[in-house]
Formats: C-alpha cells, structure tokens, sequence
C-alpha cells in the first residue's frame, strides 16, 4: 500500500497538495469522479455561450455597461446573462425554490411529516422542488427580460426588442422563456449528476464554475490600474485578509459533548457501554443564503421604482421612485447600510429555520444519546438553541461585514471599479465550495489510506 503524502512528499520532495493530487488521480474511480467533474463543467461553460434569439448585443453590453444591478444577476449566471444564452438563469431559481421548500417544510405539518418518512419522503420533497423551480424560472425570466426590454440599462434602448404576450410578440417571447427554463434546469441536471457521480456538490460547483470564469476579466480590469501600485497593492491585501476569514469562520464551530448509552448482549449477559462524540454547531451556518436574500430583496424596489421615474413629474409616486433610484443602488451609502442590516437578520432567521429542522434532541434521544448535564427532550433542545443563537451573534457579523466589504474597499483605495474587483459574495462563495469539495475528496483519500487536504 502506497504510504500517506507526507511521507511521500518528504522522499519525492513535492509540495504535500500536489502529491495529494497526484495521489488521488492515481485511484481509478476517484480519477474517474474528478475527471466527471470536469467534464461536466465544461458542458456547463459551452451551455452559458448558447444564445437565446431575438437580442440586440449591443444595446445588451450597454445595459450591463450603465446599471450595476446586471452585475449581480450576472454574478449567479457565470457571465451568462450578459451573453443572454439559455443558461441566464444560472441555477438560482432552483436554489430559491429549495428554500421555499425547506420553509415550508417547517410551517406546513403534513410536509414535515413528509421529510420524516426517511427516504422516500427526502425524494417527494425533491420532486416538489423540481416542480417548484419551473414556473420561478419562468417568472424570474419574464422579469429580466421585462428589465432589459424597458431600456433602462444604457441609452441605446432596450436590450431585447419585440417581447410581449399579445400578438406577434407571444411566440418569441414564450421561445425565450422557455429557453431560459430548460437551461435552469438543464444546469440542475448536470449539478445532480455531479453530485452522484462526481465529487462535491454540483449546484454549488456551477456557481463556482460560472464565477470562475469570470476571473479573467477580474485581472484584466486589475491589469488596467497597474499604475495606481498603491490602490491595487491595498485592494488585493484586503481581499487575501477577507479570504482568510472566510475561511477562519467557515471552519469555526462549537462542539457539544455528546454521550450514547447502548446495551450489548455478550456470554448470555446484558451489559451498558457508554461512549461519546460531539456535534458541532458551526458559526456560519447560514453560508451565502443570507447575502442572496439581502441584495434580491434590495434590487426589488430598485426594478420596480425605475418604471415610475418620471423626471418632468413632482408627482408623490415620481419623487418616491426617484428617491428609491438614487439611494437603493451600489453607488449609495445608505444601500450599503440597508444591506448590512439585512443579511444580519437573515442570517438569524434561515438559521433557525435550518435548525428546527433538523430535529437535533429529538434525534439524539431517539438514538439514546444525551448531553452531559441537560436533560434529554425539550431541555436539550432549548439548551441547543441558546448555543446557537449565541454563537450566530458572530456568524451574523461576519456575513454582514463581507456584505459591505466592496463598498469598504472603495472608500480605502478610492477605486472606482473596487466594487467589482473585490467581489466578497463571490469570495464566500468560491472558499465555500473550495473547501467543501476538498474535504470530500480528502475523505475519499483516507478510505484509501492517504492523507488529504485539510489537516
């Protein structure tokens, strides 16, 4: 049997992350689960460049050119939605009927019953979120191409041209709307087939994949500042310190101590064993989630507003819409504000749904476990909660300060494109699925007597 990487870096002298690589290519099906992935992501990226018909691309680029609030749709599509393909969408509508789904699950007593049915009640629940993506990709995509349509993007007018359910309009605008739903869901295919057969999980690697390919275009813009050493040199400092405590809080949790008692029947006698283990309550365990709510719920008035701004009007409805067009935007400090506040709330509040539905005491007792000094039942789960609540007091912070982080970043190097080059949703996501995916191959590697990754 081949010997761990340390040892092998220590005799071949290669660095212990590319031994792990190298080790890892070597297992026949771990190869082939890395190389699936792979593959399935580039049919992923040649999906994102299959254009939908009936667009302007110029009046498109000068859309994305002159409203910032494209950036951050086209941030979740991997540069789809700028090319306009059938993959515009990205996976999100799915990802925003998973947690409809899991907030129903909690509200709704029959559907909670449903997910208590072990795994026949997992994959009913699944079917409904497949259901349930469909017409939120439908709808979502009528919104943007409304948005596009309305010209509010660049000068040039509207980005799309001939969009409508009357008339002549009603066939080309259902071609794209549907278009964009078999994309989404085509994307959700590949993510589930990655997740069987690959390795990590295959929603998040496309939304990795499509944010990675949008690195190039990062460096390029970088690449144009190169004079200004100081601002550039101060950007990227920050964005390594902002990496590390992503990663700092990620991998942050609280262990509580777990005991289990369990009878063993041994030589005709009954005896109790007793043994412990943990279960760790992590800092961040609301991930990305609260920072996807916190920006959609933002841009919603934005979008809206923008149909009733009238400047030769001083009108309640035309100043209250100028007024939300101004402020609500990237470019204001009071969105900025609103943005730290809401992800602070959201955090705290997914949280709680993702924990009551876990069912954590009640399946600790169920399986005869306890924690030392709390007693099992109601007790347990209360004790549970305040844990949690205490510790997502820090979770919550940190989402909120990565929220607010481009705009940090441009008031310290007075960069105006920071906003973009320092993308700290993009980070969270990226370090996310970076150590989510290496800490599942790096637990296929110590089933083969290899050390992975993370130590």
């Amino acid at each position: 049997m081949v010997q761990g990487v340390q040892a092998a870096s220590t005799e071949t002298g290669r660095p212990a992350l590319l031994q792990a690589v190298l080790d890892a290519m070597r297992v026949p099906d771990l190869r082939f689960r890395i190389l699936f992935t792979l593959g399935m992501l580039v049919i992923f990226r040649f999906a994102a460049h299959v254009p939908v018909p009936g667009v302007d691309r110029d009046a498109l680029a000068a859309a994305f050119e002159n409203n910032a609030l494209l950036g951050f749709f086209d941030l979740f599509s991997g540069g789809a939605l700028r090319n306009l393909s059938v993959a515009a969408l990205g996976v999100y509508p799915y990802i925003t009927s998973s947690i409809i789904m899991q907030i129903l699950t909690t509200t709704i007593p029959s559907l909670k019953e449903l997910s208590q049915e072990g795994e026949f009640g997992r994959q009913k629940i699944n079917q409904y979120t497949h259901y349930l993506a469909v017409p939120i990709a439908f709808l979502q995509g009528w919104g943007q191409l409304t948005f596009l349509q309305s010209g509010i993007g660049g000068p040039q007018g509207g980005a799309i041209s001939g969009i409508g359910l009357s008339g002549d309009t009603i066939l080309p605008t259902l071609a794209i709307l549907i278009s964009f739903t078999a994309g989404t869901m085509f994307l959700v295919w590949l993510g589930e087939l990655i997740t069987e057969k690959g390795i990590g999980n295959g929603l998040s690697l496309i939304i990795f994949g499509g944010i990675v390919s949008t690195l190039p275009s990062v460096v390029g813009q970088g690449w144009l500042l190169r004079d200004q050493v100081f601002e550039l040199g101060s950007l990227i400092l920050l964005g390594l310190g902002i990496v590390y405590l992503i990663v700092y809080f990620n991998e942050a949790q609280r262990r509580i101590p777990v005991q289990y008692g369990r009878s063993v029947f041994r030589g005709g006698r009954m005896y109790r064993q007793a043994g412990s283990t943990h279960i760790p309550l992590r800092v961040n365990s609301a991930g990305m989630i609260p920072l996807i709510f916190a920006f959609s719920l933002l841009i919603l008035p934005t979008t809206l507003a923008s149909y009733f701004v009238d400047p030769a009007s001083d009108s309640f409805i035309a100043t209250t819409a100028a007024f939300m067009v101004n402020n609500f935007n990237p470019a204001s400090g009071f969105y900025w504000i609103f943005v730290f506040f809401l992800v602070f709330i959201f955090a705290f509040g997914y949280t709680l749904v993702v924990f009551n539905q876990q069912n954590l005491a009640e399946n600790l007792q169920k399986n005869g476990g306890f924690i030392p000094g709390i007693r099992p039942g109601r007790p347990t789960h209360d004790y549970l909660m305040r844990v949690m609540l205490r510790i997502t007091w820090g979770g919550a912070l940190f989402l909120g300060f990565i929220a607010i982080v481009p705009w940090f970043a441009q008031q310290v190097t007075d960069l105006p494109t920071a906003t973009s080059l320092l993308s700290s949703t993009s980070l969270l996501i990226m370090v996310g699925v970076a150590l989510d995916t290496m800490r599942q191959l790096e637990s296929q590697l110590l089933m083969r007597n290899y050390e992975g990754f993370l130590r």
